[in-house]
């Protein structure tokens, strides 16, 4: 009965590594890095920015002896996407699954392609799971998905299927600095849609390069109490938002609309949640002296 119900397993699996590996695809970018790709609709392949690098165009390794050329339609480093368009004959984009219905333990399977174009496959479990999370360059996902399996070279940017087959996400090392984790359908298919339209995400930004540094106890008086210490303003681009609403060098940020910051992860996640053209109250430390001032959000130029 246990050998009878392994066999299944196995087939099925085996069967969904087929289907799904029909719509993905080896990427050769920038000096010949490598990546895999997912057609996730029709003419579209997501795959991963870190991976892609530089290049404006990529090769897209069908299978072995046989590729086709793709453009650069967008990026996103903060999320780890990038999405290419192709032109001519491609088998159907992958069925997608509801990736916010994953559930820790789950069997998973992750697919890519070897840069010579040979289907290569992954078991293994997912191994961690919470809520909406923010990667090391800012971008949001809304469900963090750590993979408990070997992640081989070029795997970030193939898919992560469930064992019937349907794709769950897009694997990545590049959001959690070489941790493999999968990007969720929701997140991706929110990113391509932007990307397709803008070319990159909308972000806003303050212009502003900042230290950590504490507040010496003197001039906490004239604070809140919880502001212990604060961010030092290193640079100010030019023209950029901070310094057009007055900020210069060698301030101290204490507060970012009425929250402390005492570590640039404090800025992130206020700013994850800010709009371009929104409005922030800013407590700035100058001189030895409180200052209020307003910074309106401008965005982030892409890259």
């Amino acid at each position: 009965m246990g050998l009878s119900l392994m066999e299944s397993l196995s087939n099925e699996m085996s069967t969904a590594v087929s289907q799904v590996g029909r719509s993905v695809v080896a990427v050769r970018g920038w000096h010949r890095m490598f990546s895999s790709g997912i057609q996730l609709r029709k003419g579209v392949v997501v795959t991963s920015e870190s991976a892609l690098g530089r290049a404006e165009t990529a090769d897209l390794i069908t299978e072995p002896e046989k590729s086709i050329t793709a453009t650069v339609a967008g990026r996103d480093p903060a999320t780890d996407l990038a999405v290419l368009r192709i032109q001519g004959e491609f088998p159907p984009p992958a069925e997608l699954d509801d990736s916010l219905a994953v559930k820790l333990g789950q069997l998973v399977l992750a697919v890519g392609r070897s840069p010579r174009g040979h289907l290569v496959a992954s078991s293994g479990i997912v191994g961690g799971l919470s809520g909406e999370w923010r990667t090391w360059r800012g971008g949001k996902l809304d469900q963090h998905i750590r993979l408990d399996l070997e992640f081989y070279p070029g795997f970030s940017g193939g898919a992560l299927l469930s064992h019937s087959g349907k794709v769950l996400g897009v694997n990545s090392r590049g959001v959690a600095r070489g941790r493999p984790v999968a990007i969720p359908v929701s997140t991706v298919n929110r990113v391509v849609d932007e990307l397709l339209e803008k070319g990159h995400i909308a972000r806003p930004h303050l212009g502003l390069a900042m230290q950590p540094v504490a507040i010496p106890e003197g001039l906490r008086s004239s604070l809140p109490k919880h502001v212990t210490g604060g961010l030092m303003v290193v640079h100010a681009e030019p023209g950029g938002p901070a310094e057009k609403g007055g900020v210069v060098l060698g301030d101290v940020l204490a507060e970012l609309n009425g929250k402390p910051v005492e570590d640039l992860s404090d800025v992130m996640n206020i700013l994850a949640s800010a709009k371009v053209d929104d409005t922030l109250s800013v407590s700035i430390v100058r001189g030895g002296q409180p200052l209020q001032l307003k910074i309106r959000l401008s965005e982030r130029s892409a890259r």
